[in-house]
């Protein structure tokens, strides 16, 4: 004769409960850190402060600059 055998379910215990919730704010805290770091790489790539025709920079930082002179000028 056949025997319908069931399993009962079990609870996680309070140890691995704990262990994933720890889990889930260092993940949330690296997140937030990344994204703090990128704010910061795209805030140094930005010129903070340029008007054309007149040229007015603050704040600019260049590491190689290469200048074309054109002979038309209308200034």
């Amino acid at each position: 004769m056949a025997r319908d055998v069931t399993v009962r379910g079990q609870a996680l215990p309070p140890a691995a409960i704990g262990a994933l919730a720890v889990g889930v704010v260092a993940c949330g805290a690296l997140a937030v850190g990344a994204l703090a770091i990128g704010r910061l790489a795209v805030g140094r790539l930005a010129i903070s402060k340029a008007r054309f025709k007149v040229l007015e920079v603050d704040e600019l930082t260049v590491r190689r600059l290469q200048i074309v002179e054109r002979g038309d000028f209308s200034s």
